[in-house]
């Protein structure tokens, strides 16, 4: 399962109801912060969710709208956070912005109390990848260079069949547990159960993709076919569809074509220009992908093969 918290889901600027772009993803005791426009440190506040382990930045592009609230953020970390390092992964032209924001502006003529690692990324990049699952950077299209999306992805597992070990008499406890990891275990009574012997076919893992600003679809299509979630901006309608073009950006339509297109479970839309209501949004691409969600400021979705669920915030 993954999670997503939206922190910012406006567009070029903040509006009194939605920040700049931003959100924190949850894999298991993974944390990761895509994108951090002005103003993220007091959405992660307002969250609830805190700057705990909050070590890993993903950046989509290099625009002022999603790079700028790094500078207080480190800041922030750096000075009252139990942190010793944070790593910001990002196209190579996003990077050089954010290091002159860093080292020519926030720390500048002194050493960072922690240490700022900046990773530059290229399209195909593993960004981080254990037995479970990895996560991989793609080309995106929008204006200037070394723009990012994201893909989240499970590996495949293959489930544990109890039926078939009680049958076997396989004990519970560590020899259910080595069964899972592949290891064969030798009974008590000396037979030899292979992981073949109770584990089923291999199942694929949730697929979340993850797209900031974008100006074309139709070479996304392969990283987005099937994903379990889709998260993409909708900054215009098609009323303003040559504006959208203009400015390298979405429409709510274009981006429900995409996912009708690429069979993706669920769409959620985000990064919402001050001129359109939620509404206007919505339906827009409920026309086209009926299984649409819009984003608003904190809400939290879980995501797994069996579907997208919106956590409902506690009042």
């Amino acid at each position: 399962m993954f999670e997503v918290i939206f922190l910012g889901t406006s567009s070029s600027a903040p509006t009194t109801t939605r920040g700049l772009s931003s959100h924190i993803i949850l894999h298991r005791h993974y944390r990761f912060l895509l994108d951090c426009g002005e103003g993220t440190q007091r959405q992660i506040l307002r969250s609830g969710l805190g700057f705990k382990r909050l070590d890993t930045v993903l950046l989509s592009h290099g625009h002022l709208d999603h790079i700028l609230g790094l500078g207080g953020l480190v800041s922030t970390l750096a000075r009252w956070e139990n942190l010793d390092h944070i790593d910001i992964y990002g196209g190579r032209a996003t990077l050089n912005r954010v290091h002159d924001l860093l080292f020519k502006v926030v720390f500048a003529g002194h050493r960072p109390p922690i240490d700022v690692s900046l990773h530059p990324v290229r399209p195909g990049d593993v960004i981080c990848a254990d037995d479970k699952f990895s996560l991989t950077a793609f080309e995106v299209s929008h204006r200037g260079p070394d723009n990012l999306g994201y893909l989240f992805e499970e590996k495949p597992h293959r489930p544990f069949l109890a039926e078939l070990a009680d049958e076997l008499g396989v004990p519970f406890g560590p020899e259910r547990s080595l069964l899972v990891r592949g290891e064969a275990v030798r009974l008590a009574d000396g037979r030899v159960i292979q992981p073949d012997d109770v584990l089923g076919p291999a199942l694929p893992g949730t697929k979340y993709v993850h797209i900031g600003d974008v100006g074309r679809t139709d070479n996304l299509l392969d990283v987005v076919r099937g994903a379990d979630a889709l998260v993409m901006e909708a900054t215009y309608t098609e009323e303003e569809g040559e504006m959208a073009v203009d400015f390298g950006h979405m429409t709510a339509a274009r981006a429900a074509i995409l996912a009708r297109d690429a069979g993706v479970k669920h769409l959620i839309l985000t990064h919402l220009s001050r001129r359109y209501s939620e509404r206007d949004i919505r339906t827009e691409a409920r026309a086209i992908f009926p299984n649409t969600y819009v984003a608003r400021d904190f809400d939290h979705f879980q995501i797994t093969r069996e579907g997208v669920v919106r956590v409902k915030k506690e009042e």
